[in-house]
């Protein structure tokens, strides 16, 4: 916050996820000014001739107007009277300023965001095999959404508190504060996350986060939003792993649904696994322990042993067999690509377990 200024919108969740630590900020200082007053006080009192505990104990009943009995009487001791009245002046102000802090914060529902703050960061620390998405935008709402659809966890990291704000509302998890900083990536699970999608607004924003995530986890699977082909670029050189315009997709999508409107239909249906719908496309990356490594297609029988249709796999070197057969055999590392029901899915997952399956 700039020259002690809010920003406009500023809410009390400011006071939880902002930069300072706004309630942090104020009860610390009223703890640091009271412990300040009995350091003193106590001091003062020593200077007096008293020993250290009767010291102590005349501050902490003076500060505190208990309203106790004098440890030693102050008749005749100017000195001594003096000091009382200041310690009790300073201590009734620090302690109406720590109680005034805590009413506004509490009146401000900044104690229900930081608690709501706590839980929250306590799930994100059990996550595991996660996403994180940096940037709720345009495109880091659709990403959510078809997170959303296909049941994944993910964190997002937003810079904006009303945006940060509106993921909590829907029940998202939600950082606020800078995607680069490598700090809060910790505190997303990026050790721990599956992969992250870079989707904040500015390009050279997304090259730093995807600079500091390839950093913290050189095995994460990065894909960056892109506004330019230069822009791809250089997120490639960063780190990224695959970079997307949105601009570049839409077009194409357009350009599709004028020509072929049918094939972006049924790809939509496939693809998006969406309830209701019977058959779903989905990808498998072979296991190094798997039983059916170094096996042919055609031995497995993956047709007649799950239902599952093999359209494409790729190779651990990353070549592309749009035309599998019978006779291609597959290794730990190559990826299938196959289209099936829900239960044909499940059974090729037991398969790859090792697990028996029934036939389809």
């Amino acid at each position: 916050m700039s020259h002690g200024r809010r920003p406009a919108g500023w809410t009390a969740l400011e006071a939880v996820f902002g930069p300072e630590g706004e309630a942090t900020r104020r009860i610390r200082l009223a703890v640091v000014m009271l412990s300040g007053i009995i350091v003193v006080g106590t001091l003062g009192y020593l200077t007096l001739g008293w020993s250290l505990l009767d010291a102590l104990y005349m501050t902490v009943i003076t500060v505190g107007t208990i309203g106790f009995e004098e440890v030693r009487d102050l008749d005749g001791n100017v000195a001594g009277r003096l000091w009382t009245i200041a310690l009790i002046i300073s201590g009734v102000a620090v302690l109406g300023y720590a109680t005034t802090s805590l009413v506004a914060l509490a009146v401000e529902g900044t104690v229900r965001d930081y608690f709501r703050s706590r839980r929250m960061r306590a799930e994100i620390s059990k996550l595991s095999g996660h996403y994180v998405l940096c940037g709720y935008g345009r495109v880091g709402r659709q990403v959510a959404a078809e997170f959303d659809l296909e049941d994944e966890l993910f964190v997002v990291v937003e810079q904006d508190l009303q945006v940060v704000e509106e993921c909590l509302n829907e029940g998202r998890l939600a950082l606020y504060g800078m995607a680069s900083d490598d700090a809060l990536l910790e505190e997303a699970g990026i050790s721990r996350a599956k992969g992250l999608v870079a989707a904040v607004d500015s390009d050279a924003d997304n090259v730093f986060v995807v600079l500091s995530a390839r950093k913290l986890n050189p095995n994460l699977h990065i894909v960056a939003r892109a506004s330019s082909d230069e822009s791809a670029a250089k997120l490639e050189m960063a780190g990224a792993d695959r970079t997307l315009s949105p601009y570049a997709v839409g077009g194409r999508r357009l350009a599709a649904l004028a020509t072929q409107p049918l094939v972006v239909d049924f790809l939509d249906v496939v693809t998006r696994g969406e309830k209701g719908i019977e058959f779903r496309l989905e990808e498998f990356v072979v296991p190094e322990d798997s039983d059916i490594a170094d096996h042919t297609i055609g031995d497995l029988s993956i047709g007649e042993r799950t239902g599952a249709i093999v359209l494409a796999f790729r190779t651990r070197d990353g070549n592309f067999d749009t035309t599998p057969a019978a006779t291609d055999r597959l290794r730990a590392g190559d990826t299938l690509i196959v289209l099936g029901s829900r239960g044909q899915i499940t059974r090729l997952e037991q398969l790859m377990r090792g697990d028996k399956t029934r036939d389809a």
